[in-house]
């Protein structure tokens, strides 16, 4: 597999088999997912996301949910 993915990131994978604006919405929720988000209880920015709505805090070892994407969930 080639690495020709400097442009489009961790999307580069679907290569043209996905339309462009599919893809670029795909990068934005990829990238916001894998962003350094602060803990609720130590406020250090260690959480990651263990599954789908599952996040767990590396320094601290709190385990929290929230949304699918983000650990916190946008109100409308």
């Amino acid at each position: 597999m080639y690495s020709h993915t400097k442009k489009v990131g961790s999307i580069g994978r679907y290569g043209p088999r996905v339309g462009r604006k599919v893809r670029m919405a795909m990068r934005k929720i990829e990238d916001k997912t894998r962003e350094a988000n602060k803990c609720k209880s130590c406020g250090k920015p260690k959480i990651r996301r263990e599954s789908a709505g599952i996040w767990k805090c590396r320094a601290c070892g709190v385990t929290f949910t929230g949304g699918a994407h983000l650990p916190v969930t946008e109100r409308r």
